[in-house]
């Protein structure tokens, strides 16, 4: 028996453990989504860590860019992990739409890369696993951003929990809003800026290379969670009231705010030409795209990029050209284009 939803393209349905329908296509751009996804293929053991070894080593890097990047794999070590058992415990379990599906696997895929490159970095630098995977515990900043993560969603993974009312229906929002776009469409990235202007420098550049990876796929995963988030809206107006958006944009606020702080205590100092303050401007402009992709009018007061060189590998107003040199020869098909 064919769940006649799922014939009809609703991402909910009672379908929840039924066959994945795929053909004929209902949802074909995050079909699309995970062809190009799956085109980007990687492997973070495949980049050579030898001269960032050598480097560090070497003491060509100051115990100020250590910092800068025990703090960034900290946080992406306990947020990488609580974004990978959100999709499989609550996305995948509500949203019955096979293609959407489709692409929950391959980004939950990609999430497990993205906590293999943090242990291939450990054990190639030689860290202190500790003080890696103990930072969203013992690290103010990157706590309080773990914790609101957790304080502004539901507990949605219950056996019991009926995606049918529209109560459940909010809770499924908030968890989408939560984790696509504040989580990895906001407090990833000024970790990124900060470790790929390492890399800018011919510094850690293996470490730098693997977040030019990490950043394609987050690009994908952003594109197909504000997908999600509209669709879902669209199929239920009724969820989407005046209080749910209030709500959202006093979390956007409170995320950039997070994320302003630890970007001051990362750069308490300011190096690689980076300091705390143009974290503000950036952050602002990170708000403001995420806010524009899910058509909320509140924008934040500064609308410019302090860091133009991020151009030439990151632009997340267009989800332009992530990759450079080895980056952009990996590609494993004709099939992959730089239009994220």
């Amino acid at each position: 028996i064919i769940d006649m939803d799922t014939k009809t393209g609703h991402l909910l349905s009672n379908n929840i453990a039924g066959v994945n329908r795929i053909l004929p296509h209902k949802h074909k751009y995050a079909w699309d989504l995970f062809l190009k996804s799956c085109a980007n293929n990687w492997m973070p053991t495949e980049i050579s860590m030898q001269n960032d070894i050598n480097q560090w080593k070497n003491n060509e890097i100051t115990e100020s860019e250590k910092l800068l990047v025990k703090r960034c794999l900290g946080f992406f070590a306990g947020s990488e992990s609580l974004v990978g058992n959100n999709l499989l415990l609550s996305a995948f379990r509500y949203i019955t739409d096979a293609e959407c599906r489709q692409y929950i696997l391959r980004q939950a895929f990609e999430e497990s890369l993205h906590n293999l490159t943090i242990v291939y970095v450990c054990d190639s630098l030689d860290l202190d696993i500790d003080e890696v995977f103990a930072a969203y515990q013992n690290i103010p900043s990157i706590k309080a951003k773990d914790d609101f993560l957790m304080q502004i969603t539901d507990d949605i993974s219950a056996q019991d929990f009926d995606p049918n009312s529209k109560e459940a229906k909010q809770a499924l929002l908030r968890n989408f809003l939560t984790y696509w776009v504040i989580c990895e469409g906001t407090f990833f990235f000024s970790g990124f800026a900060m470790l790929l202007a390492l890399g800018r420098q011919n510094k850690l550049q293996g470490i730098s290379d693997q977040i030019k990876y990490t950043l394609r796929d987050e690009s994908s995963h952003i594109a197909f969670g504000t997908y999600l988030i509209n669709t879902l809206i669209e199929q239920n107006p009724e969820i989407w009231t005046q209080e749910i958006q209030d709500e959202f944009v006093d979390h956007i606020k409170k995320a950039v705010d997070l994320e302003i702080a630890y970007a001051k205590d990362v750069l308490p100092t300011g190096i690689l030409g980076l300091n705390a303050d143009m974290f503000v401007d950036y952050m602002y402009y990170i708000g403001n795209r995420r806010l524009e992709g899910i058509g909320l009018d509140y924008r934040f007061p500064s609308d410019k990029n302090p860091f133009p060189w991020l151009g030439e590998v990151v632009d997340v107003q267009a989800m332009g050209n992530f990759f450079e040199r080895r980056v952009r020869e990996y590609q494993q098909s004709g099939s992959l284009e730089d239009d994220f």
